[in-house]
Parts: C-alpha cells; structure tokens; sequence
C-alpha cells in the first residue's frame, strides 16, 4: 500500500537526524523520497554501483556486506544505509539485500548533498571523521574550562546537628579544610576552618556548639556547566575559598582554590621534572597519582588522543630512564652495552590512565653468563619493582626484562625473531606481535636499529608468516550485534559493557602493525603506522582515512570514558557502558567498528585496502 505524504513526515521526524530539523525543511523532503518496496533476498544495490542516493529503513530488516561478501552489518526500522559511498565518489562501497519484505526510503543523492551543505544536524551525523579539536585546545585554559573538570567529586559532609568539634574532626582525618552541610542530598550551608577560626575559637564559643550556629546558610552556588572563569569571579568578589557545585538541587561537587591550583600546576612537563629528579621510586609513585588527573586535564583541553597518550607515555618513560639511572647507581656502571626497551602500549606510545608494563633487555654479544644473571638480573628487578611502585603493574604474561627470557644478547634476541619468522607457531605469532612494537627506551640504540631493520626485511619477504601474522591480527573482532546493536559482554563483572580495549584499540593495532609488516616500516605507533601504509601504498588513500577516523573516534570514545571514570571518583577501565551513550554517539561509534570490520575482511581476502 502507498505511503501518505502525512505517513513520511511523521516517520522521518521521528528518525535522527531529521528529528533535528524544522517542519517546515522535513515538510520539502517528503515529496522528493521515493518509497521502494524490496522482497526478502533481492538485492538493494551491487558492490561500486552508483547510488540512488540514501536510504532509510521503513520497514523490514536489510544485511550489509563488504567487498569480499562479509556481513558488515543488518539493519532494521530507522536505521540508514549508503551515506559512505554517497559522500564519497557516489559509488557503492558495500553491497545490500533484503533479509525480509522491506519498505526503503530513498532521498535523492542530489537532495541529500544540498542538505549536508545547507543542515548542521545532517552535516554533523553524517561526517564520520573527528571534528577539527585544535580550535579548542588553543583555547582551552583555567578560565574556559568547565567546573565539572575542576570539582572534586564526594565532597566530604556533615549534617546541621553535628558539633563543632565532630565537624573538625572529620575535617582533619579527611584532610579538607570545608565541609558542606546537607540535608539528605540537599545543601544547606557551608562550614569552613575560617569559620570554626574565626566564630569559635576567637568567640570563645564551646566545641559543643551545633554547626548550624556558625555555618554559612544557603552559600552561593554554581552548576557542573559553569566554567573556571565563574569560580574565579565568585572567589575574588565575594572573598570565599570554596564553591559547592549543584544540579537539580543536589550536591555533587566543590571547588577550591586548592583545586584551582592543582589543576594550574598538573602538566605532562612538571610531572616529567619532577620524576626526573626524584630520589625513590616512592617519590616518584607520588607524582606519577596524578596521572588520572592530568588525563583528565588534557582530554576537557581539547586533545586529541594520539596527543594524549604520547604525553601519558612520556611519563613513563621518564620513569623507566630516572630507574634505569638509580639501579647504576646502586650497581655500578654496567659491565657491557646494554638497550632497555618497552613493547606493548608503551612501546607503541599509546598509553591511557590505565597501563601494565611490558619491556626488554637487549644485551651486548660480550656479556658473560655471569653477568647476565648477577648484575643485569639485579637491575631489572629494581627497575621493574620500582615500576611496580609508581603504579605500572607487573605484566600478566611476564613479558618483562625480570623473566631471563627477555634478558638476553643481541645474537640470541636474533635466533628469536629468525625462529619465530621461521616457524610461525601459535606462540610464536602472539610473542612476534608484542615485539614487532619494540621501542628503545634508554641505552646503547645500535644495538636494537639492525635488529629492527633486518627483522623487518626478513619478515616481509616471508609470505608464509605474513599470512600467520594476517591470521592472528583477525583474532579481536570489534563488538556488533544484531540489528545496529552491539555485541556486549555477556556475564561476569562486566556485562553488558564493551571492552573498548580488546575489541575497540586492539583490532585496528593490530591492523596497523600488519600493515607496517607488509611495507617494512619502522613506525611504532598505530596512528603514525597507518599513515604511513597510506603514503607506501599499502592502504588506499580512501581506505586509510576511513580507518583513521574510525580509530580516532574509537580511541577518543575510550579516553573520554575514562575521565569520565577519574572525574565520578573511581580508576579509569576500559569497560564502556552504551547506555552512557547518546543515540548520535552509539551509531558514529557502530559505523566506526563496521569500519574497522571491513577492514578486516580486505585484509584477511588479502587485500590491505578498500577502493
């Protein structure tokens, strides 16, 4: 049965992005789609044939399938398909049937270009790449930045009926020099040292005094939404130290000027200087607690996460060079050249607010056993303990310099790669990933520059290994469901959650360290790989961007989650609810992992681009 005019108007104001539009602009569309009814197993359209232009689901159920057959994707009511290659070059990129009787909206490619240019709400749910952050980050200071960055959340409380002295000595064990005073959830003053200073003991008042007879009643506010600038202007007009942040008429934060300057004085330069220049791993472990907040810094300044997770890295490998530095001295000089390098996240620079270590040693050919199993051993122990200390904990696998197999000469370290080149075992493959991401960190360079380069030479040549290495980077598939939904974990602690981790970074690392495999690039760094595969040749210059953006999207997801952990007063995971998620950013994120998807299936038909 045909559609009414009134039938599409209501439907599409009822599907995103149309929803955003005004009457009026939906009401010079309806007219130009055209309703197609499709039969269960007919085609939609082929793999780079030109598009009609895009469609919407109205009804019934259709599956997406890349170059290579693969389903990408299925998709049900509301849902909306061929806007990649539309927005491309107007070709087809994937290919399209129906699962059951459908009904399909199309909107002309001509109409849907004119309303990319003309709507923001179209331009911004369609455009898959990362909006353009360094406007902000160039702006981005204490003044701009949202009070929800700056609050201390749980602020310590008290009631109105508690004593003087109760009051104070809940602030000296909480070591706070405020307490908001609530009723239920509900603020109702506010109780400073100045207070009990200044009312109490200079009033000769008795510590048995209520608090509600010196409290602040009704102390001035400000919303989560607030910026720093709001704060400072409240500060210095009304000659007050700390500000109670409320929504709904709930307590959820405060700011002090003690958390004004915290957030001043955190920088990736000051942490790294200070940790330079500590004497003990304790010392050091103290600067290295301010990590998560320096996460969160950075990432509400705008950031990107490429950014982000190089300065976060920087970090540790000041650790490890200023440990290195402190076992000598407690050792000695060592007895033969020596290389300490990082693999895993480190390796690679891309370490987030929560990172195990994963490191080496590559020894001079001329070290003894003895030494190799006296001093050597000493200073990984201590290196790696005091690691441990600053809060980079010990690696599950015990891929550490600690584990003597990892503590080795050069001309072992060689036989290593050579063998597992060689005879690409299932063991063989997960230990020739971890280390195709080796990185020196501090010492004799020489002797880890010829070990790359003749590693990678060798292994590309071997076809064998490369379609072993192919085969293991296929191993984390990103998490889709059924009908545009996501595949979540499905029991234990973290049910229901996305592992943003595991099947969100790690399948496009591993893409990118085959492809710096197949090119023999000495890139470490999954960004830096992929960008270089695209100027080698190894990806398509459209098939690399659309990887890209879906890492970059994909990675920030994960960053923001993060803060947003550190910021509600627990330690950053990687265990993403999408409930959290708005509905525009759960389809960016789905289109981000259909991507990383599709990639996949080039690669493992063996082909490393897309057209």
């Amino acid at each position: 049965m045909p559609l009414s005019q009134d039938q599409v108007f209501r439907f599409l104001k009822s599907v995103h992005p149309y929803d955003a539009l005004t009457a009026d602009v939906v009401e010079t569309l309806v007219p130009k789609l055209d309703a197609r009814l499709v039969s269960a197993g007919e085609g939609v359209y082929e793999l780079d044939e030109t598009l009609p232009g895009i469609f919407i689901v109205y009804e019934g159920e259709v599956e997406v399938a890349d170059e290579n057959g693969s389903i990408v994707s299925h998709l049900g009511l509301r849902n909306t398909f061929g806007e990649r290659g539309l927005l491309r070059d107007g070709k087809a990129v994937t290919s399209a049937r129906a699962v059951t009787d459908s009904t399909l909206l199309i909107l002309p490619a001509e109409q849907f270009h004119e309303l990319f240019k003309a709507q923001d709400p179209v331009r911004r749910f369609f455009d898959r790449s990362r909006p353009d952050r360094q406007s902000k980050q160039d702006r981005q200071d204490l003044a701009t930045t949202q009070v929800d960055t700056l609050m201390a959340t749980n602020p310590v409380t008290c009631t109105s009926t508690a004593t003087v002295q109760e009051a104070a000595i809940i602030m000296r064990d909480r070591r706070v020099s405020s307490l908001c005073v609530t009723e239920g959830d509900a603020l109702s003053g506010i109780l400073t040292t100045r207070d009990i200073s200044g009312k109490v003991l200079a009033e000769a008042l008795s510590v048995d005094t209520p608090v509600s007879q010196i409290m602040t009643l009704n102390p001035i506010t400000l919303a989560p939404s607030a910026i720093g600038s709001d704060v400072l202007h409240v500060m210095m007009e009304r000659r007050i130290g700390h500000v109670p942040i409320v929504e709904g008429g709930k307590l959820v934060g405060i700011v002090s000027q003690t958390d004004l300057t915290r957030f001043q004085a955190v920088s990736s330069a000051e942490l790294v200087r200070e940790i330079a220049q500590a004497k003990t791993p304790e010392e050091m472990r103290d600067v290295t607690a301010r990590i998560p907040q320096l996460l969160v810094q950075l990432v509400a300044g705008g950031r990107p996460h490429q950014v982000v997770t190089r300065l976060i890295t920087d970090i540790a490998d000041t650790c490890t060079r200023r440990l290195l530095a402190l076992g000598e001295e407690k050792l000695g000089p060592a007895p033969v050249p020596y290389l300490w390098a990082a693999c895993g996240s480190q390796g690679r620079q891309e370490q987030t607010g929560v990172s195990d270590q994963d490191n080496c040693m590559i020894l001079h050919d001329d070290v003894t056993d003895a030494d190799r199993d006296g001093y050597f051993t000493e200073l990984a122990n201590f290196v790696c303990d005091g690691l441990d200390v600053c809060g980079y904990f010990y690696c599950p696998g015990d891929m550490m310099a600690t584990n003597p197999r990892w503590c080795q000469p050069l001309s072992v370290w060689k036989s290593y790669f050579d063998g597992w080149i060689a005879k690409p075992s299932p063991e063989a493959q997960m230990l020739a990933s971890v280390m195709f991401d080796l990185r020196a960190i501090s010492g004799d360079e020489s002797l880890f520059d010829g070990l790359q380069k003749d590693t990678l030479k060798l292994a590309a040549k071997n076809s064998i290994f490369v379609a072993h290495m192919v085969s293991n980077s296929l191993k984390h598939t990103p998490p889709l469901g059924l009908l545009r939904g996501f595949a979540t974990i499905r029991s234990g602690e973290h049910k229901n959650q996305l592992d943003m981790k595991h099947n969100g970074v790690v399948p496009i690392v591993d893409l990118g360290r085959v492809y710096a495999l197949q090119s023999e690039l000495k890139e470490a760094n999954t960004r830096a790989r992929l960008e270089a595969a695209i100027h080698a040749g190894g990806l398509s210059q459209s098939g690399g961007q659309d990887l890209l953006d879906a890492y970059d999207l994909i990675a920030d997801t994960r960053l923001e989650h993060q803060v947003a952990e550190v910021k509600a007063g627990g330690k950053p995971d990687n265990y993403l609810s999408p409930s959290d998620l708005s509905e525009f950013e759960r389809s960016h994120l789905r289109d981000a992992f259909v991507v990383v998807k599709s990639m996949q299936s080039a690669i493992g038909h063996g082909r490393g681009m897309l057209g």
